[in-house]
């Protein structure tokens, strides 16, 4: 049910994923709870944080942010140009990555109670679209399998919206794919058995659910670029300041200007280690602060956090 790759360029895979002219904003896919590994981990499958991540990249909705496994690495690079390892001109410094406007959250949940009855059961239901398919499901190790997804603000944390699934919804929306030659999920081992490709046919339903909730809602669209210009966009690494920051001067009479360009008005002088407060958005190079006198702007490179 998901196969194929995705990239800057485009991507090829399962034509049930929805697509997306544009993404509606930047999403980080976590790890489902400890409980629900271990689930997995006893059906021979793994996280399915990896094939959720190819659904969403494939289908254009959403720019995928890594804060897993590989967001140790990347920290890990940026260490390494902290103690001055890496070469000059690396550019790793702070103010580069992507924000994750939102988190999605999968959960499996599984049923054992009577399994090889409710599974000779959904293989008749089958059957009737496709005899082919019967086989599927009838060597089912579970009764059933209930999937969600959760997509939260991550600047909120307010839950916006909400999928589930089962393997019952997922069995009647089965194609021959699934038995030919291309298996689909293969990610996480999710295409080498018939309890794997249902949960990754549950979990391509939640998503599509989610997709048609922000798709239908333009409150929750952010502004985003395409992956092309958000993966080639070059950004000078330097020191974050956010809204309500107390910063200071690095040096004695540093200028406070009345608009964030060279040749402002100058409204007051200030002294070294003067507490300013961040009250805006950094615009041109320049930091919009409140001195305990007057409200200007500050060169951004003349400001370290207090």
């Amino acid at each position: 049910m998901v196969d194929g790759a995705a990239g800057p360029g485009g991507a090829t895979g399962h034509s049930a994923i929805q697509r997306c002219d544009k993404p509606f904003g930047a999403v980080t896919v976590v790890e489902p709870q400890s409980y629900v590994m271990q689930a997995l981990s006893r059906r021979g499958l793994q996280s399915p944080t990896s094939l959720i991540r190819l659904m969403v990249q494939q289908s254009n909705c959403f720019i995928v942010v890594d804060r897993g496994m590989g967001m140790q690495n990347l920290m890990q690079e940026r260490d390494l140009a902290t103690s001055g390892e890496l070469r000059d001109g690396a550019n790793m410094g702070g103010g580069q990555m992507v924000p994750a406007d939102y988190v999605l959250t999968p959960t499996v949940v599984f049923s054992e109670d009577d399994a090889g009855a409710v599974g000779a059961a959904v293989s008749g239901v089958i059957s009737r679209h496709n005899p082919l398919l019967g086989s599927v499901a009838s060597g089912l190790k579970f009764q059933e399998a209930q999937t969600s997804m959760m997509l939260t603000d991550a600047r909120s944390g307010v839950q916006v919206a909400a999928a589930e699934g089962s393997t019952r919804k997922a069995d009647l929306q089965l194609t021959g794919s699934l038995l030919g030659t291309r298996a689909g999920a293969t990610v996480g081992g999710y295409g080498k058995t018939n309890e794997g490709k249902i949960i990754a046919a549950a979990l391509l339903d939640n998503f599509n659910n989610v997709v048609s909730v922000v798709r239908g809602d333009t409150s929750l669209q952010r502004n985003v670029g395409t992956l092309r210009e958000e993966a080639s966009r070059k950004v000078v690494s330097g020191t974050v300041f956010n809204e309500g920051d107390v910063v200071a001067p690095k040096i004695a009479n540093v200028k406070l200007l009345a608009s964030p360009t060279e040749d402002a008005e100058a409204l007051a002088t200030l002294t070294k280690s003067e507490e300013l407060v961040v009250i805006g958005a950094e615009q041109n190079g320049y930091m919009n602060v409140q001195s305990g006198t007057a409200a200007g702007w500050v060169r951004k490179v003349l400001l370290s956090r207090r």
